[in-house]
């Protein structure tokens, strides 16, 4: 496992448009000591041709020109840092309604959601929108930053009012962590070190919060799961009797002796060997990469589902999900596309456009007719070959996918699978086929 001194967390920020995230960013690395002097004398330099005194902190994510002379972020930016405690990949999420694509992609990897909120505004739709979809993108953690605290001066009823404001929607949300902070990312306060500008705030800085947020409970440490990645097998004389198979566990927990399922063929055997880049080990859990050795030879292939024999996967051809639209032409019902889920693809056809949310309202619309750029909506399709996954808000691992036009191979959508409306058969496994 991996220990508590090397843990790696992953957050997004989210929020309104000039809610300050990419300076919150630039803040957190400049006073945590992750900055390179080639980057701060880059950052003076930027300052000193615009006719500032002060450095800009935003162009340390902000990197498009676009970027910078419009003052927004539009891309998505990732910056990585660390302390003694832990490692962290941050995603710079654009907070424009038009970028939605953009922060579905930051956000769809992370353990954490970082919502900023202007003070002097409040609770905006914007603010509403992005802790929806990390909501709907299952992400566990979510930090709300009441930013530009200095700008109302650093008043602690207009922080409770916001609180109150925003703790009003969280009945709409899944997620099952949330801690507020108010600070400025300007100035400095409560995002490394405390501020004395608000005493009466008893509770940790942002970097400590992230440091100590409590984030190995967000894996499925029961239920087995892991994509065959890739089959070993070395031609030569020394292993030419090895078969591995490689790839990530995504859920669980195997140990040499365990008896284990393949799907979707439902078959099964029993684990001979287990190894990782250390050697061997008797024991593996997510999310480590290994390569498992069964005790029978069986026909195993990319794309191909070890697991556990109880609380099993769902295998089947027709399925429900979560969508987002992330290109110009719109979605064509009865069009063949590519579905890319792991390791595995096959082709896809969109059956029935079930719902639409409205960005704006966060209301579900139905009697759909169209799903067009930066749309999230619901729709149901059917699969050529059936795929194996568990249902996106119980492993965001095996749960998520993406859509692939074949006659431009461009990425048209990503999606999370929904457990299905009919009950689904248990598969029957045969006997160990030798």
């Amino acid at each position: 496992m991996t220990t508590t001194n090397t843990q790696l967390l992953r957050f997004t920020t989210a929020g309104s448009v000039d809610d300050g995230k990419s300076t919150l960013i630039g803040r957190l690395l400049h006073d945590s000591k992750s900055i390179f002097e080639d980057q701060w004398d880059s950052l003076q330099k930027s300052a000193d041709l615009a006719g500032g005194s002060e450095v800009n902190l935003a162009n340390l994510t902000d990197g498009l020109r676009s970027e910078r002379e419009q003052g927004i972020t539009i891309d998505v930016a990732y910056r990585y840092f660390a302390t003694p405690k832990r490692k962290f990949i941050i995603a710079d999420t654009p907070g424009h309604v038009q970028y939605t694509r953009n922060m579905v992609t930051g956000a769809s990897t992370a353990n954490m959601a970082l919502v900023l909120i202007d003070a002097r505004n409040g609770v905006v739709e914007q603010s509403k929108r992005h802790a929806y979809i990390s909501s709907l993108l299952g992400i566990p953690h979510m930090v709300v930053c009441i930013n530009k605290m200095d700008l109302v001066d650093y008043n602690e009823e207009r922080f409770r009012e916001i609180r109150e404001e925003f703790y009003e929607f969280v009945p709409h949300l899944e997620i099952r962590d949330i801690t507020f902070i108010p600070i400025s990312a300007l100035k400095g306060d409560n995002v490394v070190s405390d501020s004395e500008n608000m005493p009466w705030y008893h509770g940790p800085t942002l970097l400590s919060h992230l440091e100590d947020v409590y984030i190995a409970s967000d894996w499925n440490l029961k239920d087995f799961r892991m994509p065959v990645q890739y089959v070993i097998r070395p031609l030569t004389d020394e292993y030419h009797d090895y078969r591995g198979f490689a790839g990530q566990i995504t859920a669980g927990r195997v140990k040499v002796g365990d008896e284990i399922g393949i799907l979707p063929s439902g078959t099964r055997s029993k684990v001979k060997a287990i190894h990782e880049a250390g050697g061997s080990v008797e024991e593996a859990f997510c999310p480590q990469s290994v390569s498992i050795e069964l005790e029978h030879d069986i026909d195993i292939s990319r794309g191909d589902t070890l697991t556990t024999m109880e609380n099993l996967p769902y295998t089947t051809k027709d399925h429900d999900a979560h969508l987002c639209w992330m290109h110009e032409k719109p979605l064509v019902l009865g069009k063949k596309y590519l579905i890319k889920h792991g390791a595995r693809s096959t082709k896809v056809v969109f059956r029935e456009l079930h719902s639409k949310v409205d960005v704006q309202t966060l209301e579900e619309k139905f009697e759909v007719t169209e799903m067009k750029l930066n749309d999230l909506g619901r729709v149901k399709f059917r699969t050529m070959a059936p795929l194996v996954y568990d249902a996106y808000k119980k492993n965001r691992y095996v749960g998520g996918f993406v859509i692939i036009d074949e006659a431009t191979n461009d990425t048209v959508a990503a999606g999370m699978l929904r457990s299905p409306e009919k009950a689904q058969p248990v598969p029957e496994f045969t006997d160990y086929m030798i």
